[in-house]
C-alpha cells in the first residue's frame, strides 16, 4: 500500500508535529513574534514559492547568507521541505572561502540578507553558477542590486502556491563546511532522517538533570546558524515545545537584556561566547535573570575557571561534545545513575566534562592498535564513534572520507579519557596535541587549570619545537589584572602539589596578548597562535 508520507522522518513532519502539539508557543526575533502555527504556515508558503516561483527542484542546493534571524529559521525548514538542500554558508569566512564553499557545494540558488549583497556584488561574475538570488531586508525595504535573476523573499513567500512536501526521509537536507583551520574547508552533509533522529535524541537528553528542560523553558542558542545546525536546537526546541528566541547578529551589549526580557532559560555556545557574555558591560544590570539560565557549552573544552565564573552569577553550566561531522551531538554532561549517587561537589566536577553519550551514540576511546583503553580517567586514546546521524563522508572527497571512516568507526581526531563514572574528558585535539619526550601533554587540562587563576581571561596552549623534547608547551593568555609569567607558573605548581597536573606539563613560557585569535566558529585559532609565537 502506498504511504502518504505522514509516518516518515522528514523535517516537514517534524514541524507539523511541533505546530500541532504546541501551536501557541512563540518564536521571537526582535519585534517579530510568531506562534508555531503561524511559523508553520509561513514555512509552507515559502517552500511552495521556492518550488513554483523560484524553480527549486529536488536536490538543488540553496545557500543562505544571514545572521540568526526569523528568515533563516524559515529556510531551515522550508528548503528541505521543498526538496532542496540547505547550504548554511559561513558568513565569517573571507570572500575567497565563501566563493570556494558555494562553488564546491554547487549552489543553485541563494537566500541573502541585504547587508551581504554588496560583498557578493563585488565578485558577482564569479557566481555565474547561481540561477537565482532571493533577497530580503528586516524592514522590508526594496533592495537595489545588480544580482540577477532576482527574487524578493516576501514575494516568494506570498505566491499563493500549494506545497508538494518532500517526503523522502533519506534525501539530503543540509550541507555546510568545517572551519578549515588545516587545509581547505571540507563539506559535510546530512539527510532529513538523520536530522530528525538527532533532534529527538537531543530533546531526550536535555530533559535529564541538571538541565531538566521542559515545555516551560525558553531557548536562545548563541551558536551561529551556519554552524552545525545551531547544534540541532532549532529543531529540538520546537519538538520540545519551547519558546524560541533568535538573537540576530550577536550584540553582547543587548543580549543580557534579551535574556531578561524574553525570560531565556536555556542557551548554548562555545566557551569564547560564554566568556563574552560574562564580560558584557550590561550583564550586572540583568543579573536577576541569570539564576534561571542554563548554558550548554561545547565546540571546545570547557575551562573550569570559566564555568565557575558563570556559576558565581547563578548560571548552571553543562558541558557537551560533538563535531561538524557528527551533526553534532555525541556526549552531554547530564547526570547518569552513578553521578546521581555522588555528592554535589563531585557532580559539579563531572558537569564540566564532555559527558556521557547521547541516546543511540556508541563511543569508544582507543589506542593505536584500535583497542579500548581502560576507563580509569588516565589512559588517553582517540575517540571513535557510531550513531544514526553521522555524516557519510566529506562531500566530493573520497580520500578524506576513507580516512574519516577507517575501520568502520568515525574518527574524531580528538584525544580523551573516560573515568570510572563513564564520563568523557577531552584532553586534546590530535592535530593540536603537544607531544613532549614521546608523551602527550593534555593541553586542555592545562588550559583549564590556568583558567582558574584569578584575573585570567582566555587561555590556549600550543606546542613549539624543542631540540631536546621534540615539542614543549607555551601558554598564550589574556588577563584583566597585572599578572606576570612567574605568577602563572607558581599557580600551576600548586596544582602539581595537589596532584591535578604533572610537573612536566607546565608551559616553558607564558605569553600575554590583548586577544586570542579565533576561527570562524569562535574557537581559539591555534594555527595563528603558533605563527604569532614564531615572530
Amino acid at each position: 500500500m502506498e504511504r502518504d508520507g505522514f509516518d516518515r522522518l522528514t523535517i516537514w513532519n517534524l514541524l507539523q508535529d511541533a505546530a500541532s502539539r504546541h501551536e501557541d508557543k512563540e518564536i521571537v526575533y526582535r519585534k517579530e513574534r510568531r506562534t508555531f502555527r503561524e511559523f508553520r504556515d509561513r514555512v509552507q508558503s515559502f517552500a511552495a514559492g521556492l518550488q513554483h516561483i523560484v524553480g527549486v527542484k529536488k536536490g538543488d542546493v540553496v545557500a543562505c547568507l544571514d545572521w540568526d534571524t526569523m528568515r533563516y529559521l524559515e529556510a531551515y525548514y522550508a528548503v528541505p521541505s521543498a526538496g532542496g538542500v540547505l547550504h548554511t554558508v559561513n558568513i565569517r569566512y573571507p570572500p575567497e572561502l565563501i566563493y570556494y564553499t558555494m562553488s564546491h557545494a554547487s549552489d543553485s540558488f541563494v537566500i541573502i540578507r541585504d547587508e551581504f549583497v554588496p560583498m557578493i556584488e563585488k565578485f558577482k561574475d564569479m557566481f555565474s553558477f547561481v540561477k537565482g538570488w532571493i533577497v530580503y531586508s528586516d524592514d522590508g525595504a526594496g533592495i537595489e542590486t545588480s544580482l540577477k535573476p532576482l527574487y524578493r523573499y516576501e514575494e516568494v513567500l506570498t505566491s499563493g502556491n500549494e506545497l508538494e512536501p518532500n517526503q523522502d526521509e533519506n534525501s539530503r537536507a543540509t550541507i555546510f563546511y568545517t572551519s578549515g583551520t588545516t587545509g581547505m574547508p571540507k563539506g559535510v552533509t546530512f539527510t532529513q532522517r538523520q536530522i530528525v533522529l538527532h533532534s529527538l535524541a537531543v530533546q531526550i537528553a536535555v530533559t535529564l538533570p541538571p538541565l531538566n528542560i521542559t515545555t516551560q523553558d525558553v531557548a536562545m542558542p548563541l551558536v551561529p546558524m551556519f554552524h552545525v545546525h545551531t547544534w540541532g536546537l532549532p529543531f529540538s526546541s520546537l519538538v520540545g515545545g519551547m519558546k524560541y528566541v533568535l538573537p540576530g547578529r550577536y550584540d553582547f551589549q543587548k543580549i543580557p537584556e534579551i535574556i531578561d526580557t524574553e525570560g531565556v532559560t536555556l542557551t548554548a555556545s562555545v566557551p569564547s561566547i560564554l566568556y563574552m557574555l560574562l564580560n558584557s558591560p550590561t550583564i550586572m544590570q540583568h543579573s536577576g535573570a541569570l539564576g534561571k539560565l542554563k548554558a550548554l557549552i561545547g565546540g571546545a573544552s570547557l575551562p573550569t575557571g570559566l564555568a565557575r565564573k558563570a556559576e558565581e552569577l547563578g548560571i548552571t553550566v553543562v558541558g557537551a561534545y560533538g563535531l561538524s561531522e557528527t551533526c553534532p551531538a555525541l556526549t552531554i554532561s547530564n547526570y547518569n545513575d552513578r553521578a546521581l549517587m555522588l555528592p554535589e561537589e563531585k557532580r559539579r566536577e563531572l558537569r564540566y566534562r564532555a559527558g556521557v553519550p547521547f541516546p543511540f551514540v556508541s563511543l569508544r576511546v582507543v589506542n593505536e592498535d584500535f583497542k579500548d583503553v581502560p576507563k580509569d580517567g588516565k589512559s588517553v586514546g582517540e575517540i571513535v564513534v557510531r550513531a544514526p546521524w553521522l555524516t557519510e563522508g566529506y562531500y566530493r572527497d573520497e580520500a578524506k572520507t576513507a580516512e574519516l571512516w577507517k575501520g568502520g568507526w568515525l574518527h574524531t581526531g580528538d584525544l580523551g579519557v573516560i573515568d570510572e563514572y563513564g564520563y568523557l574528558l577531552i584532553v586534546d585535539r590530535e592535530k593540536d596535541a603537544v607531544k613532549s619526550g614521546g608523551e602527550f601533554i593534555p593541553s586542555l587540562i592545562v588550559e583549564s587549570a590556568i583558567s582558574e587563576m584569578k584575573g585570567i581571561g582566555e587561555v590556549a596552549i600550543i606546542g613549539v619545537s624543542s631540540e631536546q623534547w621534540g615539542e614543549r608547551p607555551v601558554a598564550v593568555a589574556t588577563c584583566a589584572a597585572q599578572i606576570e609569567e612567574k605568577d602563572v607558573i607558581n599557580h600551576l605548581n600548586k596544582y602539581v602539589e595537589m596532584g591535578r597536573i604533572q610537573k612536566w606539563w607546565i608551559p616553558d613560557r607564558v605569553i600575554f596578548v590583548d586577544a586570542i585569535p579565533k576561527t570562524s566558529t569562535g574557537k581559539a585559532d591555534k594555527k595563528k597562535l603558533k605563527e604569532m609565537v614564531k615572530l
